[in-house]
């Protein structure tokens, strides 16, 4: 649920671009003074990890060296070097062992997440595209510019912990008739994880069907699961070059450097040739000095010690949300195993407060942000039946910000809600 404005002024031949939900409140807040560092305003709304110092996180990067070479374009799949570094990595972390190993030729760089999923969404032929509610609300609009494909809504039960089975899996991909499907794992915004020999299994059960996994991880590096700093899907693909896997991560969220706009696919060869053509005529490619500086953050020691880092540093802001939102009244119906995010309930909150959008309201107020679940009810073209949200009494929580940022957050959202 997206929200389009009427916008009279509008030249004839333009339309009225729907905001995505972080975008929206974020407008909504702005209107009201909000702006970044704010002392006034504490964003639980907030996209985007905290990208200070970390505890046991490598030294932040704070210069960066550049030659006159280093101010020319850069190749529209990336430079060579970064390329075979994020191979490297996958390979280091997920493939030890196996005959098929990635290599430059299976990756490309990209000007940031949305834009490597962009480029990978303009590939698609005509095709059915599945992808679950709720789910990350940039690809309700995503999943409809092109126009090329028909995306097909596949709803999880919170009654099942938003959990499906490969089984019930099965049926939908054939059932739905599905050439792909795309999800966020972790998924943002229930924090729900598909790891181990469960991922194992959906990867083999899109091999045995050729339907493609097409896995957002840009939140893989927060995994709340002991001995356990991150998972991939790298780690079940079989043929590097045959699966029908694709993966997208980057800076933003797992290296905690968003305002880098860097990231990658990885997937068969095939797939990344036609991504650079995208790239070609879309973006233009990934800024040449970022790519350079990303080069070192790609060791795998440097990669490691960054997760193991978030792991324990997000752990105790995640305990110490979930535990102040369920003293409040909030209920957070999904433990989050991976993410930044709460997935909190406000049905048994007081009537003026128990929807997304009434809570938001109230919320902006006191200097608050948060998200309506809403707006993760994603819909690609308003095709459904225009009725209630089936999370409209829902809100997501971030735990991306600072600790002391989300101490003052919940002292403001205790006043709210006692204010009867």
């Amino acid at each position: 649920m997206n929200t389009t404005h009427t916008n009279s002024s509008l030249p004839s031949g333009f339309r009225s671009v729907p905001q995505t939900g972080v975008i929206y409140v974020m407008t909504e807040a702005s209107k009201l003074g909000f702006e970044m560092g704010h002392p006034d305003w504490t964003n639980l709304g907030q996209g985007a990890p905290e990208t200070g110092a970390l505890e046991g996180a490598p030294e932040r990067v704070t210069t960066i060296h550049l030659t006159d070479a280093d101010h020319e374009y850069a190749n529209i799949d990336g430079l060579n070097k970064l390329r075979d570094a994020v191979a490297k990595l996958y390979n280091e972390r997920y493939r030890q062992g196996k005959k098929s190993l990635y290599t430059r030729e299976n990756v490309a760089i990209n000007p940031g997440g949305r834009a490597a999923l962009t480029r990978l969404v303009s590939t698609l032929g005509r095709i059915h595209v599945g992808h679950f509610l709720p789910d990350y609300t940039a690809y309700e609009e995503l999943l409809d510019t092109f126009g090329t494909f028909t995306p097909i809504p596949i709803l999880l039960d919170p009654e099942k912990n938003y959990s499906i089975t490969t089984d019930e899996l099965k049926e939908k991909i054939l059932g739905l008739g599905l050439s792909a499907l795309l999800l966020s794992n972790p998924c943002n915004p229930t924090g729900k994880l598909i790891s181990g020999t469960e991922l194992d299994k959906w990867v083999q059960l899109h091999r045995d069907l050729g339907c493609t996994m097409i896995v957002d991880e840009f939140y893989s590096h927060y995994i709340f699961k002991e001995n356990t700093p991150y998972v991939s899907a790298a780690t079940a693909v079989e043929d590097v070059n045959k699966d029908p896997v694709v993966i997208i991560d980057g800076l933003t969220k797992n290296w905690r450097y968003p305002g880098w706009r860097v990231s990658w696919t990885l997937a068969p060869a095939a797939v990344i040739e036609g991504i650079a053509s995208a790239g070609s005529f879309m973006d233009g490619g990934c800024a040449h000095p970022m790519q350079k500086a990303a080069l070192p953050l790609l060791e795998k020691s440097f990669a490691d010690q960054e997760a193991i880092a978030i792991q324990k540093n997000f752990s105790i802001k995640k305990t110490f949300l979930i535990d102040n939102l369920m003293r409040l009244g909030i209920s957070v119906p999904v433990m989050p195993e991976g993410s930044f995010y709460c997935w909190g309930d406000l049905g048994q909150l007081p009537e003026h407060l128990n929807t997304g959008m009434k809570f938001l309201t109230a919320c902006l107020k006191e200097g608050v942000i948060t998200v309506p679940g809403s707006f993760f009810d994603i819909n690609p073209g308003g095709k459904r039946a225009d009725r209630p949200s089936r999370f409209e009494k829902y809100s997501r929580f971030s735990f991306g910000p600072s600790l002391e940022e989300l101490k003052r957050g919940v002292n403001k959202l205790e006043k709210i809600i006692n204010k009867g």
